[in-house]
């Protein structure tokens, strides 16, 4: 069954062809209508006043807020400045919030990501590692391909493979609905370059306070 496929092949978050041609308040337009049908089908009155702004309040937050990441063009700016430091140990930005959706049942992710890497002729500035991470949590995601986007966006910005990235997430698929476990979470991680070699990467999850087997 479909519904039950949670593995996607693709690194890019899949999206259609046309999936930027309307514009924000149009697709605001099209889901604050579909999700009253919504409502309607659950059997809430849209005429109370704590439901009937309720569809516009939903379509405003995908598409401004929880889902923002989608389109391209709201890509954070990551400035890059040289090395003039020759700075070539491990920096590390720890416990960035994860604030993100589960692309199966559009349920809330929400966790920390540890993001490391061992700087060459470019580094970052500190903030925009944050804004990186948050950016490609705002959108329907699967944890796999979140470490993935963050992991390869920072090798081709720093110019760089030795980038390790982690995140630890609790979701609520899991936790709320399903087998209801409230106390289990996620671990992914994903890296190139120099973190392949074991004792590197031990330095990075010493740093955060992970431990290794």
């Amino acid at each position: 069954m479909m519904g039950d496929s949670h593995i996607s092949g693709a690194t890019e978050t899949p999206l259609r062809a046309d999936a930027f041609e309307k514009s924000d308040d149009a697709k605001i337009e099209r889901i604050q209508h579909h999700f009253s049908e919504i409502m309607k089908e659950l059997g809430l009155d849209l005429t109370d006043d704590s439901l009937s702004g309720t569809p516009y309040r939903v379509a405003k937050m995908y598409v401004k807020e929880l889902f923002y990441g989608l389109n391209p063009k709201n890509r954070p700016k990551v400035s890059t400045f040289d090395n003039k430091y020759e700075y070539q140990k491990i920096l590390v930005e720890q416990n960035i919030t994860i604030d993100s959706a589960c692309e199966h049942h559009f349920l809330p992710i929400v966790g920390n990501a540890h993001v490391g890497y061992i700087p060459k002729d470019k580094v970052v500035g500190l903030s925009k590692l944050n804004r990186l991470v948050d950016y490609y949590a705002h959108r329907p995601q699967v944890q796999e391909r979140l470490c993935l986007q963050i992991l390869r966006d920072l090798q081709k910005t720093l110019g760089t493979e030795d980038v390790i990235v982690v995140v630890n997430a609790k979701h609520l698929c899991v936790s709320s609905r399903g087998i209801k476990d409230k106390s289990s979470f996620t671990t992914t991680v994903e890296f190139g370059g120099q973190f392949a070699d074991p004792m590197i990467r031990k330095e990075f999850f010493d740093m955060v306070s992970f431990q290794l087997d």
